[in-house]
């Protein structure tokens, strides 16, 4: 397939004398929980240092390139993933979500942690397409009349309103089944014991520990009063465990070792909590235009939100922190082959959809 065929890593956008060796060290599956420092408004330590994008930043290094070239890599993999076939209503439901385009955060984040650690861009395609899956399966189910009833995402109708609700649910169903099938079957030229534990980490990421456990208590916590550390448990779980997944298992994928995939994971616990912020921030700044899904839907629900629960200007304050934070996890890292974190987490930092 001429979309996984070997390309050089970051030839495109970094001086071709970079290198940076690929290591084959063994890594362990830990049951762990790894979180970054816990930042408040009222804890939080200011430094008269040069920023962090002015240290670790190469000048040279094209974001908006490097986005526009990593999501058409992976808006063509998941489009072959996801041919046009019979059941025909089942798979137009699947394609309708899955290509309905959007920014690709969590399968660029699973490339550029690959990349980042020194493996090929190709051993980690199948994860990240299983990220894109899944999530868009969070999104199909989310947006269902009996969980945040919604009827418009990414500037459209959702899918239960275009196919009904059956299928919708059939649609989501289909992708996160499909997203290990892919994975499993797929990834090529990657120790299989590397496969199986990113499998692993990707199931806890989604399952009753993860995504559904945020879930599950955002919907039971809907018209009370919610702790900042209730509401840190929901986002950790709801929204930033598929994002750390997606980093985690790009650098599993990608040859990384414990030390290099820990550090990893403390950048995308932050990065996932920063999104969630942000988000919060835009439901209540932004239209429905602007954001392409209905704006001020968390306040109608009577949700908690940072916003609400800090006051807008804490809530954009601790976004700065968690930016920050994660980028200091970078830290460990070649600034150079680090640029594309850094500029993925300024990017979430500061994105108006």
């Amino acid at each position: 397939m001429a979309l996984l065929a070997a390309i050089p890593i970051y030839e495109t956008f970094f001086p071709k004398n970079h290198s940076l060796k690929h290591k084959t060290l063994d890594i362990h599956h830990s049951n762990s929980r790894i979180s970054c420092k816990k930042i408040t408004p009222t804890n939080a330590t200011k430094t008269s240092s040069p920023s962090l994008q002015e240290t670790l930043v190469s000048p040279n290094f094209k974001f908006e390139e490097y986005m526009k070239s990593k999501a058409k890599k992976v808006n063509k993999a998941l489009d072959d993933a996801v041919p046009l076939q019979n059941p025909l209503k089942i798979h137009e439901a699947m394609r309708y979500s899955l290509l309905a385009g959007g920014k690709r955060v969590r399968p660029v984040l699973c490339l550029a942690s690959c990349e980042l650690v020194g493996g090929k861009e190709e051993a980690a395609v199948p994860m990240a397409c299983a990220m894109e899956m899944i999530h868009t399966m969070s999104l199909i189910h989310d947006d269902l009349p009996c969980m945040d009833d919604d009827d418009l995402r990414r500037g459209r109708p959702t899918s239960h309103k275009a196919f009904g609700e059956e299928t919708a649910v059939l649609a989501g169903d289909a992708l996160l089944s499909l997203a290990f099938e892919h994975v499993a079957a797929k990834t090529r030229n990657v120790d299989h014991e590397r496969v199986l534990h990113a499998i692993a980490e990707l199931g806890a990421a989604v399952g009753s520990e993860g995504l559904v456990a945020g879930q599950i208590v955002d919907l039971c916590s809907e018209g009370k009063k919610v702790s900042l550390d209730e509401l840190e448990y929901i986002h950790v779980h709801k929204t930033s465990k598929l994002l750390e997944a997606a980093v985690v298992c790009g650098a599993i994928v990608g040859g990384g070792v414990g030390t290099e995939v820990e550090a990893l994971r403390r950048y995308a616990r932050c990065v996932g909590l920063l999104f969630q912020v942000v988000d919060d921030i835009l439901d209540v700044t932004k239209s429905s235009a602007e954001l392409g899904k209905t704006a001020g839907k968390d306040l109608a629900t009577d949700k908690a939100t940072y916003p609400r629960l800090m006051g807008l200007a804490k809530a954009k304050d601790f976004a700065g922190e968690l930016a920050e934070k994660a980028v200091q996890e970078l830290a460990f890292f070649d600034p150079l082959r680090a640029a594309p974190l850094h500029h993925l987490a300024q990017y979430i930092a500061s994105r108006q959809n």
